[in-house]
């Protein structure tokens, strides 16, 4: 890909998360919303007829075999990835996958595998790694603004009802993959270091999802990190990251807009906001653009061994409590 050229992007799924990202797409220069695709074809022509895409599609298939698509954006339920990125990925599509990446981390790494393998990009939609805030706090640790960290808290709870997409094992359901997603990244994103331990436990529907549950992490650095994730709660979504001489408060660790650095005594410091966005989305969008457009197979901010290892984490913490879906095979 040239780097005056605009990505041509088609979106597979026509739900509320394709809305966000169509309209984050018409809000850039360098990207195109240029088709959609439903399992109907009169969803996928409304989608389009509302958000002024040129091509709408019946079948992914279709769009996937379009030669002036760039990138696909699974946008489908967790559980309809992995078929729906295979289909494109052996078709030489390059693709932006919606988290959480697959249903678990046997499907990642046969996804990634065959990424490789065929030589096409491949990212995770994990909308918070490509976010700026990842840089500022980046810098703000490494320069000591709170001393030596010591204690990271998360948070992400919405009250979701009976939503099929989190009741449902075949769907994938649960908290976890949904919400909790969000808090494993957020220790990822800034403290890489290994775990010594994880606790966990959860509160279960009575289809057998995970609708809340609480994940205590020691890492090897010394940090202790406590999370939690709810579909059946209005959680408060901060993020506070503890150090010796200070503290970092992020105020919505799914679509960070601010961070309240507070000095020795909790003593307020200042408040830093990220820049204005569209929505949020259209980091990553851009990132796979710059990708694509230096020949990598991965983005920068979210590599591929990042993916499968939160997947594994993912996986691990299901296991322990008991959170079976019909694609998890031998789980006894």
């Amino acid at each position: 890909m040239k780097q005056d050229s605009i990505l041509r992007v088609g979106i597979i799924g026509a739900g509320w998360i394709a809305e966000k990202a169509a309209i984050t797409l018409n809000g850039l220069n360098e990207c195109e919303c240029y088709a959609i695709a439903s399992r109907s074809l009169e969803k996928a022509e409304a989608f389009a007829k509302t958000w002024k895409i040129r091509k709408s599609y019946g079948s992914y298939a279709e769009l996937i075999a379009d030669p002036d698509v760039d990138l696909v954006y699974v946008a489908t339920p967790h559980s309809h990835h992995y078929d729906v990125t295979k289909e494109a990925l052996l078709a030489g599509k390059p693709c932006l996958v919606e988290k959480a990446f697959m249903a678990n981390a046997r499907q990642t790494k046969e996804i990634i595998e065959l990424a490789h393998e065929r030589k096409v990009f491949l990212a995770e939609a994990i909308w918070t790694r490509y976010q700026p805030l990842v840089n500022i706090v980046r810098e703000l640790l490494n320069k000591g603004q709170i001393g030596t960290p010591r204690l990271l808290t998360a948070t992400l709870g919405y009250s979701m009802g009976d939503k099929p997409r989190i009741m449902r094992a075949d769907l994938c359901g649960g908290a976890l993959l949904d919400l909790g997603v969000y808090a494993l990244n957020f220790v990822r994103m800034f403290f890489p270091a290994d775990i010594v331990s994880m606790e966990s436990q959860c509160v279960k529907s009575k289809t057998g999802m995970d609708l809340t549950n609480a994940i205590s992490i020691i890492l090897t650095d010394g940090m202790l990190c406590n999370l939690q994730s709810s579909a059946a709660c209005v959680g408060d979504n901060i993020g506070v990251i503890s150090g010796t001489e200070g503290n970092l408060i992020i105020d919505n660790i799914n679509n960070p807009q601010t961070i309240t650095v507070n000095g020795p005594d909790r003593t307020y410091i200042e408040t830093i906001h990220v820049p204005q966005q569209i929505t949020g989305y259209e980091y990553q969008f851009i990132a796979c653009r710059q990708a694509l457009i230096d020949g990598l197979l991965e983005p920068r901010e979210m590599p591929h061994e990042e993916t499968l290892y939160i997947m594994q984490l993912m996986d691990g913490l299901r296991q322990k409590w008991g959170v079976h879906y019909p694609m998890d095979e031998n789980w006894g």
